[in-house]
Formats: C-alpha cells, structure tokens, sequence
C-alpha cells in the first residue's frame, strides 16, 4: 500500500548530542505526481507550506539539536493532526488530517474527488506512521540517554489569514496546549524573550496553542517538554509567490528564535543536572 502512495521517505532526520529534538511537520512540498495530478493548479504551488524553516534554523546542528523534518506536503497529509482527522480547535475553522481546501478556502481537488477513507488511511500508514514513529522513538532516547528530552514543533504562517484569525498575527506565537505541555517557568522564559524582541510582537497561547505534535509528546510531568512556536512568515520570507528566503529581513528575527532554542537548552540542562543528583 505505501508504494501506492509514494516511493519518497516520510521525513529526514539528523540526531545531535543535546536532549532537544526540532519537529518541522509542515516543511516538506512533495506531492506524488498521481496525487498532484488531481489538485487545482494553485494546489500544487502547495502555497501553504511552511517555508525555508531549515534555512532559518540554521544554527540548530550546531547546538546539538536533533532535527525531524517532513517531506510531504501538508496537502498529502498533515503531520500535525490526529491521527483520526479530530479538529484542533472545534467550532473554528481548520484544515483537516487530507485537507480539501486551502488557507484561502479554495478547493485542493480540481474535480471534487477528495481523498476516500481508505485513501486517507494509506496515506496515514505511509507518511504519519513512520514520521510520529520516528518523533516518539527519538524522544524516548533522548529521555533515556539525558533523563529529559525537549521538543520544539517548528512552524511559520501567512501573517494575515482572514480564514483563521482577524487582522495581522503576533510575529512569535508560543503555544503549550494552554499549559499542559511544557513547565510554566520554561513557557515564561520563552515569553520573555519574545516580548523583549524588538521590532516583533509575541504572546503565549493565543490563536495558536499548539498543535496534535505539541499536545501528544509533551509531558511535563515525566521531563518531555513541548513548545510550538507560529512565526508569520513576514518576518523572514515573501508572503506570495515565489515564496522567497529573504535573508536581510530573516537577520532580524533569527537572533531571537536562536535565544528561545537556548533557553529550552538551558531549561533542559538544569532539569538534567536535578535528575542525575
């Protein structure tokens, strides 16, 4: 069944030295050609993807960070919801496990022939199994070999999306399933940061608290901690095609993002230092 779907992997991964691993679910932009071959044409622009993530982490290898990053499209399957197509946010709008629309709330599917469950249940096994499989497997070594493990579910968005949110979006959108995710003290430090960001707005479980990654893996309670963290995409990278990089304006904001990483590192080090006592 999976080479029906696709004969690419479901993610890349790289393993650090340091209890952290960086989950990037809606990176990836392939689209198998007998899938792509069904979407309008804006849908294979797959435009709402989240860009140049990678590119803007740059920094992460070198602290010691394990990296998960997806290859499929967010319009195959989204990595980022439960595995039973659940809302995130019931009585909002949202995209679902096989999306049949856009963020614009334009159709995916030129013809309306949108996924069948059994076809959503073949993508699933090919592509959201071996991704979560590969999350949780690194976490559980990462807890093994440290004691405590961090994940930080790295994600960018359209800073205006009349469909989800009314005017623009804070710049730095934590998001720590309204607190169960993550210790509150490291949640406030990250807050900090993001407020002392000069030039960007941020706030802590506002529209975005978080999604099925950071509410699934994080357990505070036995030291795995969960962040997501939305940036508007405004902030390093075109908005519309071609959906650049564009480094001068990403200068300004990686700094910050790179002082939050270095925070749950540090957060994670003193956990570690209680632990082994």
């Amino acid at each position: 069944m999976t080479h029906a779907i696709t004969d690419q992997p479901a993610f890349r991964f790289h393993q650090g030295s340091a209890p952290l691993l960086i989950s990037m679910p809606h990176v990836g932009t392939h689209v198998p050609p007998a899938i792509a071959a069904r979407f309008t044409d804006e849908a294979r622009q797959v435009p709402d993807t989240d860009w140049h993530l990678e590119r803007l982490y740059d920094f992460a290898r070198d602290l010691g960070a394990s990296l998960l990053i997806a290859t499929h499209s967010r319009y195959v399957i989204d990595l980022n919801r439960a595995p039973d197509g659940a809302s995130l946010y019931p009585g909002q709008s949202v995209t679902g496990l096989c999306p049949v629309d856009t963020f614009d709330d334009t159709p995916i599917y030129a013809a309306g022939d949108v996924p069948t469950d059994a076809e959503i249940a073949a993508r699933r096994a090919a592509i959201w199994q071996p991704y979560h499989a590969k999350l949780a497997e690194e976490l559980a070594r990462l807890k093994a070999t440290h004691g405590v493990a961090a994940l930080w579910d790295a994600h960018s968005i359209r800073s205006v999306l009349p469909r989800f949110f009314e005017g623009k979006l804070p710049d730095l959108n934590l998001g720590t399933a309204q607190g169960a995710s993550c210790d509150p003290a490291l949640a406030e430090t990250l807050l900090g940061i993001a407020k002392r960001a000069k030039g960007y707005t941020g706030v802590l479980n506002g529209r975005f608290t978080g999604g099925y990654i950071t509410r699934h893996h994080g357990q505070p309670a036995h030291d795995v901690h969960a962040v997501q963290l939305e940036m508007t995409q405004s902030s390093y990278m075109q908005e519309a095609l071609p959906f650049d990089y564009l480094p001068e304006v990403a200068a300004g904001v990686q700094p910050h993002v790179r002082r939050m990483i270095e925070a749950v590192l540090q957060f994670v080090e003193t956990r570690r230092t209680r632990v082994s006592a």
